[in-house]
């Protein structure tokens, strides 16, 4: 019997990690029963619920991985919990509705380890998403996606649906926003050494290094993401991380970025800038049960590649 063929739709198709999964799925994990749609805020606003149905009208998927969020740095948070909690909670909201009503049969969405209690003991795991509250500083956010968690297990017992989702750690790769004010550690460092090397000018890391994270690779995501979509039957959440061992500090992170560019300049720490988190380490015991044979590309290897895509898509790269 021919096995019918997927539809899989992704929100959020043209950032990091949709990119990555685009790539994936379209050379090394290719399958012939599945078609796969990447779409954008360019096809639909999902939080306008009219737009968000006549989209799945339109792909009619069978399977969506939900990747699309308001987002925003640290200090647009800060300003704007309201503004994330409202229209996230309405993304969400119609997402999973519309994928219920429309009889899709699997939702993976993307949750963050933002989610987690600001006061927890480490390793934290799948257990203690809601033990807490989350860090002042985006609680917005936290609580909307949070909120995906309560979603799937409540359209599970009352409808039967197989709604889950997964929490990455420090996601960083190809098509990330490399902006220095607003975009994440890595991407931040690349375009900073990328800027100092240009300028001739020293390169400046904020803080005192010694923060600790752990990053995985968007295309080592997109792997698992896939996965998750194929082969993982919970309904509860899974992080998909490199392990505890593989932690580095901020310093060390610089030293790689440094390398991969091969900047030859001074290197400075502006001490009066804040730390943030000094750690927020994750457990990946749950994903090695599942999936002991996975190979995370290692680090040194991941940042070189990665700068050399921002430096060969320099003007085009979001930043």
């Amino acid at each position: 019997m021919a096995t019918e063929k997927k539809v899989v739709m992704v929100t959020g198709g043209t950032g990091l990690v949709g990119k990555a999964i685009e790539n994936v799925v379209s050379k090394e994990l290719k399958r012939d029963d599945e078609e796969w749609h990447f779409v954008s805020s360019k096809d639909a606003d999902l939080s306008d619920l009219a737009q968000t149905e006549a989209l799945f009208q339109k792909i009619k998927p069978t399977h969506v991985i939900h990747l699309a969020a308001l987002v925003g740095g640290l200090f647009r948070n800060l300003k704007y919990n309201l503004d994330f909690l409202r229209v996230n909670n309405q993304i969400n909201d119609n997402i999973l509705h519309t994928s219920y009503k429309s009889g899709v049969k699997k939702v993976v969405s993307c949750l963050s380890t933002c989610i987690f209690p600001n006061k927890t003991t480490y390793p934290i795991d799948e257990t203690m998403v809601h033990n807490g509250p989350p860090h002042d500083s985006n609680f917005g956010y936290s609580y909307a996606k949070r909120l995906i968690d309560i979603q799937n297990k409540a359209y599970h017992k009352q409808h039967g649906c197989h709604f889950t989702s997964v929490i990455p750690t420090n996601v960083f790769g190809a098509h990330d926003n490399f902006n220095l004010e607003d975009g994440h550690v890595l991407p931040g460092l690349m375009h900073k050494v990328y800027m100092a090397k240009k300028n001739n000018t020293p390169f400046t890391v904020w803080g005192t290094g010694s923060p600790l994270r752990q990053f995985v690779y968007s295309l080592d995501l997109a792997r698992l993401f896939v996965w998750v979509l194929r082969d993982y039957e919970e309904i509860d959440p899974i992080i998909l991380s490199v392990g505890e061992e593989d932690e580095i500090s901020i310093k060390r992170a610089a030293e790689l970025v440094v390398e991969a560019m091969e900047f030859k300049g001074e290197v400075k720490y502006d001490t009066t800038k804040s730390d943030g988190q000094f750690k927020k380490t994750a457990s990946n015991v749950k994903l090695r049960k599942y999936r002991p044979d996975f190979k995370f590309t290692p680090i040194e290897q991941a940042i070189k590649e990665t700068c050399e895509w921002f430096v060969a898509n320099f003007e085009t790269a979001r930043k």
